[in-house]
């Protein structure tokens, strides 16, 4: 009896061994193949992450937040941005007025000329005589110019004038005459025993001979109570 129980117990530890070494290598294996793997055992506890619930007072909801939000949007605020995206307004070109400068028919001169009668004679205009003309730049476009034609009723003209660019040419291989043609109105006036004062029409063109001589020639008719014409002649001086 005793002997049947050893050999019982040899059987058991036997197998108990035969058990364990089978065992132990698929564990070794198992966790070869997995290393990240870990044993859930029934001491570990899972921890369960949940999402913060809203508190009150403490949420983007607050009445702080939206009084902090509300001020960002005050019209100041936006009016400060808006500023920053508008540009400066652009400027309005004006043209300066440069008295005695050159325009865009050419410079200012002061010069000497013969005048022409072509109808009337109440006046110089309407005779031939002497003159002394000039021309003033106010801008680039505009101008007076003071003659005075001398006779037995000097005659003294002041025309504002429109003055137009001096011609050009689309043909590169054909250089314009530079004429520079003018046009405008004023007034006239004679003096003598019979002074009078009428309105004035003048036109004519101006003609660059170099940096310091212009070339003019101009019609001028005056509204006395007869109309008195007279072509003007002459050459002047550029001062500017």
């Amino acid at each position: 009896m005793n002997k049947v129980s050893i050999f019982d117990r040899l059987l058991l530890v036997l197998g108990t061994v035969v058990l364990g070494s089978l065992a132990f290598p698929n564990i070794a294996t198992a966790q070869s193949q997995f290393p990240n793997a870990q044993t859930v055992t029934n001491d570990t506890q899972v921890s369960v992450e949940t999402e913060d619930i809203p508190v009150p007072g403490s949420v983007i909801t607050a009445a702080t937040a939206l009084t902090n939000s509300a001020d960002l949007l005050t019209p100041e605020n936006n009016g400060n941005k808006a500023n920053q995206n508008i540009e400066s307004p652009t400027q309005i070109a004006q043209a300066d007025i440069d008295i005695g400068g050159a325009t865009r028919g050419g410079s200012s001169y002061i010069g000497i000329a013969g005048n022409i009668g072509l109808n009337g004679g109440q006046s110089s205009l309407g005779d031939g005589n002497f003159a002394v003309i000039s021309k003033v730049g106010l801008s680039r476009t505009l101008s007076v110019r003071p003659a005075a034609i001398f006779g037995d009723n000097t005659s003294i003209l002041i025309p504002v004038t429109y003055d137009f660019p001096i011609a050009s040419s689309d043909d590169p291989f054909r250089e314009p005459l530079p004429i520079a043609p003018y046009v405008g109105a004023g007034a006239a006036v004679t003096t003598g025993d019979n002074s009078k004062v009428g309105f004035l029409l003048s036109g004519g063109v101006d003609l660059p001979l170099t940096e310091k001589f212009t070339a003019t020639a101009g019609v001028n008719v005056g509204f006395f109570d007869e109309t008195d014409i007279g072509l003007l002649l002459g050459v002047g001086y550029n001062f500017r």
